[in-house]
């Protein structure tokens, strides 16, 4: 038995939804690429410190939407289509061994400042049962004031260590 197939004169267009989808593939989505953010992998313990944290942070921060990044994660947030990054549950930082490291204070949670080049700062909480990393780009290199803004939920859910 032979089977035919009918060729169409047509040249083939790729409608809106093929471009949707070539550009899903790529990494990319049409209304403003979603940075690829790699999850940590916490205890147990701090890994729920984290998901509790996640359902109490803020959907704006600095006048910037929240919008996740990808893979979508409770251990992982983002503001301004990756402006402003939040990882929970990452590892302690070398850095903080370093008596000469900078940190500062956000309305009751410290932070550990380190500047990253040719980017905006990286913050770690410090004094806490699960750490908190938050980056920002470049715009943020002297503004430190969105910490502020995740300083509740950092305090409600994830318990000091001392």
């Amino acid at each position: 038995m032979t089977f035919s197939r009918r060729r169409s004169p047509r040249p083939l267009l790729f409608g809106p939804s093929a471009v949707v989808l070539v550009l899903a593939a790529a990494g990319c989505t049409a209304g403003g690429a979603q940075p690829a953010v790699t999850a940590p992998s916490p205890s147990g313990e701090a890994a729920a410190y984290c998901e509790a944290l996640d359902r109490a942070l803020p959907g704006t921060v600095a006048g910037l939407e929240r919008s996740d990044p990808s893979p979508r994660s409770p251990l992982t947030a983002g503001w301004g289509d990756g402006a402003i990054v939040l990882r929970c549950g990452v590892p302690r930082p070398a850095k903080m061994e370093d008596a000469q490291s900078k940190a500062i204070d956000a309305d009751g949670v410290n932070w550990l400042l380190e500047q990253r080049a040719d980017d905006g700062p990286r913050f770690t909480s410090t004094y806490r049962k699960a750490y908190v990393e938050v980056t920002m780009d470049e715009r943020f290199a002297h503004d430190a004031s969105p910490l502020a803004e995740f300083a509740g939920a950092v305090r409600r859910t994830v318990p000091e260590s001392l």
